[in-house]
């Protein structure tokens, strides 16, 4: 008989979450720390499914174990930073794990009314995958451990007309520092992300000079090198100052110069062939991109 995979648990609340798992009751009803050398999720809960309303920032000194993020899993051996934003899926593996370290969960109600509550989609990580998490070197580990550690401080300071206050301003500081940490990622690694730039430039090729149909997305383009969107896309930012859609759109446009080049296709074969449904679109992209419309520019080239 086929097994039926148990629906994801739903927590809407940090308190609820806490009470299940068998954790202790936290401090404040809208952010709380979980230090793992003195609270253990119950193993209840190994190999089961979750979605949680509200931030979940995972610091893993070291770790012992996998967390299963979608179809693939994170192994923490080395340490480092996990993000999950609302109502994203998450797995704990039904393997026995060792965890040092800390987790943050925060509320979106407590940022709310703060300029952190406007500003935090920009802060991509909260859209990576699991495997994208971020790797800490030795002194890294330790600003962001001293980090948790005033945030667990504060919790533990009696609640009154500042406590609010200072424990955005402290997420928001650590979340900054993330950001700084992730953008040094990025540029330490840059040879493996050169080699996802490759391959990705080598699939906009092919799917351009094979006349594959349509315009590819950025959603399509992460999938074939599978990765997150968000992540490819703040890693060409830091490497080239693109997006992924302008990325693309470059790549369509050094396509479209050399067929204008060296064809006598009309401008609406050259948009279609391109993948564009409406030759007006391709006109109004290639003279924003080049200060030339198509024609201008297949003028300019054989003059």
């Amino acid at each position: 008989m086929k097994s039926i995979t148990p629906q994801p648990i739903v927590f809407k609340n940090i308190s609820e979450m806490m009470r299940e798992m068998g954790m202790p009751k936290p401090l404040h009803p809208l952010v709380a720390v979980v230090s793992y050398d003195t609270a253990k999720i119950s193993r209840d809960y190994a190999g089961r499914s979750f979605l949680i309303d509200f931030y979940k920032v995972s610091f893993k000194k070291e770790f012992r174990g996998q967390i299963k993020y979608g179809q693939g899993y994170y192994d923490f051996e080395e340490g480092g930073l996990a993000f999950l934003a609302p109502n994203q899926l998450v797995t704990l593996s039904g393997e026995e794990s060792v965890y040092d370290g800390y987790t943050l969960y925060f509320h979106a109600d407590l940022i709310r009314h703060y300029q952190l509550g406007k500003n935090i989609l920009q802060y991509g990580f909260f859209g990576y995958s699991v495997n994208e998490a971020l790797f800490l070197s030795d002194k890294e580990k330790r600003i962001i451990q001293n980090l948790f550690e005033s945030i667990i401080a504060e919790l533990q300071h009696d609640i009154d007309g500042f406590s609010q206050d200072v424990l955005v301003s402290q997420i928001e500081l650590l979340l900054n520092h993330s950001n700084r940490f992730y953008n040094r990622q990025f540029l330490t690694r840059k040879t493996i992300h050169h080699d996802l730039i490759n391959l990705m430039d080598t699939y906009l090729d092919n799917r351009f000079t094979n006349h594959l149909g349509g315009l590819p997305t950025v959603q399509e383009v992460a999938d074939q090198l599978q990765v997150s969107p968000r992540y490819l896309t703040d890693m060409l930012k830091s490497l080239t100052g693109q997006s992924t859609q302008q990325h693309i759109h470059n790549r369509l446009i050094e396509e479209a110069k050399l067929i204008l080049s060296t064809s006598r296709l009309s401008i609406a074969e050259i948009a279609y062939q391109l993948g564009f449904e409406h030759p007006q679109s391709f006109n109004k992209l290639f003279k924003r991109t080049t200060n030339f419309s198509p024609s201008g520019f297949r003028k300019s080239f054989h003059t």
